[in-house]
């Protein structure tokens, strides 16, 4: 235990030094004003998990802490699909949540826009030949890849989904 002080206080509390990230910063401020523009500075998003590993939603809880921040670009996620304007979606669509995911989406006040996330939404992933999957079938409006995709991708994929917006509306 001596040991373990005595090299602590040699080298001292060692922790990662991260640097600012400017790409990101751009792209946060890029975002809270397409929001404030399109949606009143409130975008609501009710997040599905239609038979994921929780690799993704485990990246979109990242999204809550204070180095990302969405509620501070005017991004909440809701519990409710009546609240929501937007529907993302995760995982390949088992037959079991088939019936959850419309309902969700039937729910969603119009204009409603769906998101998939990660690669098991486009391809099924190491599911595809399961007799239990029955694939999104819904009509995707953005997708952003990735296995799992990151938080910064999460959010470059949620701006180029309003700029996309902003081109066809």
């Amino acid at each position: 235990m001596i040991r373990f002080w005595e090299k602590r206080f040699k080298t001292g509390v060692l922790t990662d030094n991260l640097e600012f990230d400017k790409e990101l910063e751009k792209i946060k401020k890029e975002t809270k004003d397409k929001i404030k523009k399109h949606f009143a500075g409130s975008l609501a998003i009710r997040m599905v998990d239609s038979g994921s590993c929780n690799a993704c939603e485990a990246e979109c809880n990242a999204l809550s802490n204070p180095y990302y921040d969405l509620e501070r670009l005017g991004i909440h996620f809701v519990a409710s699909p009546r609240h929501a304007d937007i529907l993302l979606i995760s995982g390949v669509m088992t037959f079991n949540m088939f019936h959850h995911v419309w309902d969700a989406y039937n729910q969603i006040p119009s204009p409603k826009w769906v998101i998939a996330i990660g690669d098991c939404t486009k391809d099924l992933g190491v599911f595809e030949k399961t007799y239990a999957i029955k694939g999104v079938d819904l009509k995707i409006d953005y997708f952003i890849a990735g296995c799992p995709p990151s938080p910064k991708d999460i959010i470059k994929g949620i701006l180029e989904f309003l700029k996309q917006l902003e081109i066809s509306g």
